[in-house]
């Protein structure tokens, strides 16, 4: 049986509330992009459903905390981690200075990787405080995220300021070293990029300069296969630090093919 035929012989004021809602039991309760939406709204509905994934972890990781079962708090830790690094473009483009609250490293005082080194680093599930302060600064990243105006020269900064992060600051070891998932850190930033890239940059590029746009994909695709160890140890810096760099140059060299100014280093390295 159709849902909507299931919706004959309800009332008109039930029907309406079913349909208002079909939405988010049709999308697993997150957001769904417009396919007829611009293509920044339709990258926001992406960072939604990052965020919200990434809020619902933290939470599950201050009950697991409360029920003093440290391997379960450890588990939503490293799922909230995803959601936001895949959404670090946006945050390195327009809210950098939340990521000081919730995400600083290595000398981490609060957010994430203060409650690293207390689940990981001590085994200890003595985290409340802290992951209380880290909801608090996601649901305030939640908010902005749908409220404030997306623009292309924004996310364009955003995602040569992460491969610049990954080339050159995260390369050497990554940010994650108690927990060990410095690695999947990395990729999930990558995938942010190529995310923004395929949806807001990569047709435009292409009716401008098609051979531009063939080795601005061959680049995110060198850095996501460098990436693509199980094995941290055979990580080689230097050719993620060099891939990375191809790839900012590239996002540079776009720019002015798709009507946005080129990233500076002032821009890329703040």
């Amino acid at each position: 049986m159709s849902i909507f035929h299931a919706l004959k012989g309800i009332t008109t004021l039930r029907r309406l509330a079913v349909l208002i809602a079909l939405p988010i039991w049709l999308g697993g309760g997150f957001a769904q992009a417009d396919p007829a939406a611009s293509p920044t709204e339709q990258y926001r509905a992406y960072l939604i459903e990052q965020i919200s994934q990434t809020l619902e972890s933290a939470k599950r990781l201050r009950e697991r905390a409360a029920a003093h079962d440290v391997d379960g708090a450890k588990k939503a830790w490293i799922a909230a981690r995803v959601g936001w690094e895949k959404a670090e473009v946006f945050i390195s483009g327009f809210v950098s200075d939340l990521d000081e609250n919730i995400d600083a490293w290595p000398n981490a005082l609060n957010g994430f990787h203060a409650i690293e080194a207390r689940l990981f680093g001590a085994n200890s599930a003595d985290v409340a405080g802290a992951t209380d302060q880290l909801i608090y600064h996601l649901t305030d990243l939640d908010i902005k995220i749908r409220q404030i105006p997306l623009n292309s020269q924004g996310l364009l900064n955003g995602a040569a300021r992460l491969a610049y992060e990954v080339g050159e600051s995260k390369a050497d070891g990554g940010e994650s070293r108690y927990s060990g998932t410095s690695l999947d850190d990395m990729r999930n930033n990558v995938s942010g990029i190529q995310l923004v890239y395929k949806t807001i940059f990569a047709s435009p590029l292409e009716s401008s300069d098609p051979k531009l746009a063939k080795n601005t994909e061959y680049s995110l695709q060198q850095l996501a296969s460098l990436l693509s160890s199980s094995d941290p140890k055979s990580l080689e810096p230097g050719k993620v630090r060099t891939a990375s760099e191809e790839l900012i140059v590239a996002l540079q060299d776009a720019a002015p093919k798709i009507g946005l100014r080129k990233p500076t280093l002032e821009d890329i390295t703040q």
